[in-house]
């Protein structure tokens, strides 16, 4: 009788281990990168830069605005920015190696410097972010971010977690700046810490081309350093339906303020906010996913100067 209870004990063990499946996400492994050779204005001295971008591995020499090729659906805070006449270059996500194991998506917080004398001279923060969406190009001012970028692709399954390799190192000590190119910069106490997130919505459509949605389900964390070391196959879960009763639920993984709403291109082809209405109910089927990976956490233009964030083999489990 022992026998038969061991093996029944192997058996539904074996049950569930095969009951969780793995879907990869395009290029989520982050082996393959697109290099973007952009030649900036003379007033900022001339050179050429380099823009990277998550999808088949070329090289584009280019100033022409870029839109996510070979089917790729990542985006980054990686732009090519023309403000008063100006190209500049802005890059904080590169292709890394990752100790003899393929390449890895590293997300920095940097000073982003342009300055040209008699037209323009600005310092301005960006973390590194990484997200499933398309990013518009050129940027023409630091002005309402979220409207720069197509967030979120369409997606109807219903994942158990978000699965990711990461190595975080945050700069012990060094606060954080804020800077967003106009004004004076501020230094504001305390570390910042990466965040990601996976939100899948249930979005409509009005007659008057507004979007709208419903949270369908959540995952959504904050990461303090980790010394350097890599974490693989770690697991963001993803809960249905409200959880704002839930003991894990934190304020963090609430809805979306309005004024705060990504934005998206609606059926006539104008970006429009996503405004988040309500949770939808725990059963939903979602039509749109969106995923984010960030090297701070907090509101644009601010973070820890010198953070590094690697991201790895992006998958989702179910």
């Amino acid at each position: 009788m022992k026998l038969r209870h061991t093996l029944l004990a192997a058996l539904a063990i074996a049950i569930s281990a095969t009951a969780q499946t793995i879907e990869k996400l395009p290029y989520g492994d982050m082996n393959s990168w697109v290099t973007r050779d952009i030649k900036e204005s003379g007033l900022l001295g001339g050179k050429w830069q380099k823009c990277y971008a998550v999808g088949p591995t070329m090289t584009v020499r280019s100033d022409k605005p870029y839109v996510n090729a070979g089917g790729s659906p990542w985006a980054s805070s990686n732009v090519m920015a023309k403000v008063m006449g100006v190209t500049k270059v802005s890059t904080s996500v590169y292709p890394a190696d990752r100790e003899g194991q393929g390449k890895c998506a590293r997300l920095t917080t940097d000073m982003q410097h342009c300055k040209a004398i008699g037209v323009v001279n600005v310092d301005v923060v960006v973390a590194g972010t990484l997200f499933l969406g398309q990013m518009l190009e050129p940027i023409s001012s630091t002005k309402d971010p979220y409207s720069k970028m197509e967030m979120g692709i369409e997606y109807t399954k219903r994942p158990a977690a978000l699965v990711y390799d990461f190595k975080l190192v945050i700069p012990a000590g060094a606060g954080r700046t804020y800077s967003s190119g106009f004004g004076k910069k501020r230094n504001i106490s305390g570390e910042d810490k990466a965040e990601v997130f996976i939100y899948l919505q249930r979005r409509w459509e009005d007659a008057d081309g507004n979007i709208h949605a419903k949270r369908v389900g959540t995952g959504r964390e904050l990461l303090g350093d980790t010394s350097g070391k890599w974490l693989n196959g770690h697991r963001l879960k993803v809960h249905y339906g409200d959880i704002t009763s839930q003991s894990y639920y934190r304020k963090s993984m609430g809805l979306i303020p309005a004024e705060k709403s990504y934005y998206a291109r609606n059926s006539k082809g104008k970006m429009v906010p996503v405004v988040e209405e309500g949770w939808d109910s725990a059963d939903a089927t979602p039509t749109h996913m969106m995923v984010m990976f960030s090297a701070g956490s907090g509101e644009p233009y601010m973070g820890t100067i010198g953070t590094e964030f690697l991201v790895d083999n992006v998958q989702l489990m179910f």
